[in-house]
């Protein structure tokens, strides 16, 4: 149970009912506290499921920014055994941003490549909260070939509100590197399994997004743009947040219905902030499950399933048209 100084207004019933949980506990209980007690704890798992089971988009992208809502280093602690991080992009430095590293999950020997926000402020400010720049994404694409070489499966864990948009990250080529990752993700010859975890923002996300599975956790969102972004466009004024959050379509269960990722990895009640143990299980269940079935096709069948998957993206029929 988280109790982080950070509580989003949508939880306030949730607290005020664990407030009056540990006022009880904190004091000797007769049978009728023990009772209420009981009542009590029943009653806040209900309310939790309530509302996280009825997030409007705005709220969702408000849950999936939690600072408590654990990060790709969590991950690593809770999902991975003997991770070895490995730095630098042999060409400019090594970028906080985007951590990557063998690591072993279950049987399997795996790359793991993920974004990294930090926890604290000096953290935040050290990986510019996530967003990546160049080096970052060349750092992950030096990985990615030795994961190829040595025919290790790669992980991708996604969570940044895009790639870094400063004129440095620009001159050293933003957009050319995110462009030649998505390729190089587009032919390696080993399984790639993608997870959004909070933030799937922009080419940012893309340019580590591209495998034979994408999945999402119940709360996160992948988008095109931030929902301030796209305010700011449409109506000039981010004051707009919660209807463009509407327009964007960019929750899970959204997601999963139009194709755009092939799973959706279900939440503790509360979300992954209060319970992220239970979270990390959930989605290792899915990894370990999804690596078995991947690890099992020949190399070109990986190649073409994932091209085909990714060009058919974005088709659709005209009333009326004839099907080929």
């Amino acid at each position: 149970m988280s109790r982080g100084l950070h509580r989003l207004p949508l939880e306030k019933p949730i607290y005020e009912i664990e407030d009056r949980i540990s006022a009880l506990e904190s004091a000797p209980l007769g049978a009728q506290q023990q009772e209420e007690l009981r009542r009590l704890k029943r009653e806040v798992v209900e309310v939790q499921k309530r509302i996280f089971g009825s997030l409007d988009p705005w709220q969702t992208v408000e849950v999936a920014r939690h600072p408590d809502r654990p990060k790709t280093s969590d991950y690593l602690s809770l999902l991975f055994d003997e991770f070895v991080e490995l730095h630098g992009d042999k060409s400019f430095g090594d970028d906080p941003a985007m951590l990557t590293g063998f690591a072993k999950l279950d049987r399997h020997k795996v790359l793991v490549i993920g974004h990294q926000k930090g926890k604290t402020l000096t953290e935040r400010q050290a990986c510019h909260f996530g967003c990546a720049h160049p080096e970052g994404y060349r750092k992950a694409m030096g990985k990615m070939r030795l994961a190829a070489k040595f025919g290790l499966p790669v992980i991708c864990l996604i969570d940044t509100p895009g790639a870094y948009p400063g004129v440095g990250a620009e001159e050293r080529g933003q957009a050319q590197v995110i462009a030649e990752s998505m390729f190089l993700m587009a032919t390696l010859p080993v399984p790639v399994v993608c997870t959004v975890i909070g933030e799937g923002g922009s080419g940012g996300a893309l340019g580590i997004g591209v495998g034979d599975r994408v999945a999402i956790l119940e709360h996160a969102y992948y988008s095109v743009i931030s929902p301030e972004g796209c305010a700011g466009i449409l109506w000039k004024s981010a004051d707009h947040k919660a209807e463009a959050a509407r327009a964007l379509r960019m929750r899970s269960h959204d997601l999963k219905s139009f194709g755009v990722v092939d799973a959706v990895i279900e939440e503790p009640p509360g979300g992954a902030h209060r319970d992220p143990r239970q979270t990390a299980s959930r989605l290792k269940n899915y990894l370990v499950r999804t690596l078995r079935e991947l690890v099992a096709q020949p190399p070109a069948a990986l190649v073409a399933g994932r091209y085909e998957k990714f060009r058919r993206m974005g088709k659709f029929l005209e009333p009326g048209a004839a099907t080929a």
